[in-house]
């Protein structure tokens, strides 16, 4: 046989073969490897789409907890599985402000984690202690110039930080930021006003708002969310912090599009088929956001050149 018919005929088996994969899957249990430990939004997230899955796929997804060193320890684990039916579910804001934590990092995101479906949006606010006074973005910066170094401000770790930092930096904003281990506990100090701002999850801060002890003066997310009674930051004026917290469900390298789609148009369908699924993350904080692999990849590029131009911006070089 002529060397091209081997060829051609070699190509049309792989797609054949990726066409059959994509059609076949899951072949066994699939498994959800997340950051964080359970009862996190992502883990509650996790398990809402895992539950459905396995219902459609007629196979177990199981939901492995892998919390800790900053998002490593779950992506290090997989990975190193290196199997499509190993997954990982994580916010874009695990991996994308890596290189500006790590000088050196283990894995490649572009080419190890490979987007399948983003499902949901995390809300993620700005709050202020009501017993400042301030009723919007623009009160506290004027607050902040007219008495510098005497508000104190927070962030969630990753993004929001450079995202803050940065927004202080080029606006000349006089504060003084204040370190958190633990950023679920920023929201009672804020609460007692010992922190007169945070940047941080609206799920964390919900119920002091409810109890009339925050106030959200605007959300980053590029819409309106209704969970959250707040102006996006455009709409506040600043839309320099305006950043979409995409959460969603990624693939090993060398996973075909294929099966990423055919994996992406099945949570779309499960999410689609039952409409307590929304109203359950609402209460998490969470918007749902379902995002092909195209349209999802193209999201967490537009975090990656934000972040790219942040840190040009605060002179912070990216790790490799």
């Amino acid at each position: 046989m002529p060397r091209f018919l081997i060829a051609l005929t070699a190509v049309l088996l792989a797609g054949a073969t990726t066409a059959a994969s994509a059609q076949n899957y899951p072949q066994r249990a699939v498994r959800f490897i997340l950051p964080f430990g359970p009862a996190a939004g992502v883990d509650i997230t996790a398990r809402l789409i895992a539950e459905k899955l396995s219902t459609r796929w007629g196979k177990p997804v199981v939901v492995e907890n892998r919390p800790g060193g900053d998002g490593l320890v779950a992506i290090n684990a997989f990975t190193s599985a290196n199997d499509d039916h190993t997954l990982l579910f994580v916010p874009a804001s695990t991996f994308t402000a890596h290189p500006y934590a790590h000088e050196k990092l283990p894995y490649d995101s572009e080419r190890d984690l490979l987007p399948i479906v983003n499902v949901t949006t995390i809300v993620i606010a700005l709050g202020v202690p009501e017993a400042l006074g301030v009723k919007s973005l623009a009160e506290l910066v004027a607050l902040a110039r007219a008495k510098p170094n005497t508000l104190n401000v927070a962030a969630a770790a990753g993004n929001s930080d450079l995202i803050l930092t940065a927004f202080a930096k080029t606006q000349g904003i006089p504060w003084t930021r204040v370190p958190y281990r633990d950023i679920q506990q920023a929201p009672n100090d804020l609460s007692e006003n010992r922190i007169q701002l945070l940047m941080s999850s609206y799920a964390t801060m919900r119920p002091l708002v409810q109890a009339g002890k925050l106030r959200v003066l605007a959300v980053t997310s590029r819409k309106r969310v209704e969970i959250a009674a707040a102006p996006t930051v455009a709409e506040a004026g600043f839309p320099y912090l305006g950043m979409d917290s995409l959460i969603g469900i990624y693939g090993p390298r060398g996973m075909s599009s294929a099966l990423r789609e055919a994996i992406s148009a099945d949570v779309r369908a499960v999410v689609a088929a039952d409409p307590t699924i929304a109203t359950r993350l609402a209460a998490t904080g969470q918007v749902v956001d379902i995002r092909g692999p195209a349209e999802f990849a193209a999201g967490i590029k537009e975090i990656r050149d934000q972040l790219a131009s942040i840190a040009q911006e605060l002179g912070i070089k990216a790790g490799k």
